[in-house]
């Protein structure tokens, strides 16, 4: 199974970029996770759904060939990581790859948020969402450390 987050925006800063890279690298072979920007719609004189039409254009593009997307929004589930973990393990026993959007400035498309197959959110608090990314990569990381029972998150 793969991951991959699919995020609407521009590059984020070099720190952000870094950490994204380092959680990576400790992702297991067999479930790697990617990164996959999205560019966002410029403004100009669009109104917010113009601009968010545009961007789902885009965000079914990437999303081809991932059998369940999951999209963070601040309405989403709040999780405690434990049970983000035990939603991965249900992720990877049912197979299939999975896709997490992170939308731009003005969120995400309602229509795509309906066809998605879960919705989470990171926090109550609101994030940039370069700083979102590094998050959700962290927690992906730390959701797989505790179903492998790797000593990484210590609770307590």
């Amino acid at each position: 199974m793969k991951l991959a987050i699919l995020a609407v925006g521009h590059k984020p800063p070099a720190w952000v970029a870094q950490g994204c890279a380092e959680y990576q690298k400790r992702m297991p072979r067999e479930l790697p996770l990617s990164i996959v920007e999205v560019k966002p719609e410029s403004r100009g004189s669009k109104n917010r759904e113009q601009l968010l039409a545009a961007e789902k254009t885009r965000l079914v593009a990437a999303l081809q060939g991932y059998a369940r997307m999951v999209v963070l929004d601040e309405r989403g589930a709040d999780l405690p990581t434990r049970k983000l973990a035990e939603r991965l393990e249900c992720w990877m026993r049912a197979g299939g790859d999975t896709a997490f959007v992170i939308g731009g400035a003005d969120g995400i498309d309602a229509a795509l948020k309906l066809q998605a197959d879960d919705a989470i959110r990171l926090s109550s608090l609101t994030l940039p969402h370069a700083l979102a990314r590094l998050i959700l990569c962290e927690q992906l990381y730390r959701a797989i450390s505790i179903v492998r029972q790797h000593p990484y998150h210590r609770e307590g």
